[in-house]
């Protein structure tokens, strides 16, 4: 048997290979939700949307690839987040070949946020290193405060342009589209981060689950002020958080863990570098 062709997956091929993933990986999800997460307009220039092999000219396998730029401590830095990696099972020998063409592109920080054990396992193979799993859960209070101590939590999405600072306001116009998430400013003394979360479920309670924070700091000042908004606004009785994305455990908070390890790859950045905006974990509805 020839050895199946290794291919670059085109924005032309996308309607191919997102069929294939349909087919094979997820049919809860159609052809062309999987092909809206790999368009989405993050990167200038992305090389590709992963790789594919193909046998006798049919997709037998492929790994997707969504690519991101990002402002980190003032540096432009590139992303490559790994999502959608099936191969049939008479062509599982392939599977390396495809996560070595991915790895090897230079001048990438690479993420898999959403790896199966068995992936997970592989990329800790390719130096790949696991992230905190815990989460931190805290109990959602009304919160009136008197001024001058009363933190806004703004959810009007003008104001919330207008108001972030301009790497907030970047990520919130990237992101805005995106109908399964919601999005908030939350102001103290004059100062804003931007706040992504969506609903979630805890032991059959839904509750939300916060994705994404500009201002670690700010937002743990503001923390009373936004669970009082989740629960008077949405009736969401608790907040939810990846302990990697604060500095500290809240107080009034609990830890809980066991999750699988989300992992990344990368010579200069830290997990807390790392964030679940610009990746699979947004660009797909996975409520």
């Amino acid at each position: 048997m020839a050895l199946p062709s290794l291919q670059p997956i085109r924005d032309e091929d996308l309607p191919e290979f997102c069929r294939f993933l349909t087919e094979h990986l997820s049919n809860e999800r159609t052809p062309e939700a999987w092909a809206e997460a790999f368009r989405q307009n993050w990167c200038p220039n992305k090389p590709n949307n992963g790789f594919m092999i193909r046998h006798e000219g049919r997709i037998v396998g492929g790994i997707g690839a969504i690519y991101a730029e990002r402002t980190i401590r003032g540096k432009t830095e590139r992303f490559c987040n790994i999502t959608s990696w099936c191969v049939l099972d008479a062509f599982r020998t392939q599977s390396g070949r495809l996560a070595m063409a991915l790895v090897s592109q230079p001048g990438f920080h690479f993420t898999d946020l959403t790896p199966t054990e068995v992936v997970s396992r592989t990329l800790q193979f390719l130096k790949f290193k696991p992230m905190d799993e815990r989460h931190f859960v805290w109990p959602n209070f009304p919160w009136l405060p008197a001024p001058p101590l009363a933190t806004r939590v703004v959810s009007d999405a003008e104001q919330i342009a207008a108001l972030l600072p301009a790497e907030d306001a970047a990520a919130y116009r990237d992101h805005r589209h995106l109908p399964w998430l919601n999005h908030l400013a939350v102001g103290h003394g004059g100062r804003w981060t931007y706040v992504v979360w969506r609903k979630t479920r805890l032991k059959g309670v839904t509750g939300a689950m916060v994705l994404a924070v500009g201002d670690a700091e700010l937002f743990l000042r503001g923390r009373l002020a936004f669970g009082g908004h989740l629960l008077l606004r949405h009736g969401l009785p608790y907040t939810r958080i990846e302990a990697r994305l604060l500095p500290r455990l809240p107080r009034a908070s609990w830890v809980l863990s066991g999750y699988r390890n989300k992992v990344y790859r990368s010579d200069t950045l830290g997990e807390r570098d790392i964030s679940n905006l610009y990746t699979e974990l947004v660009a797909l509805d996975l409520s």
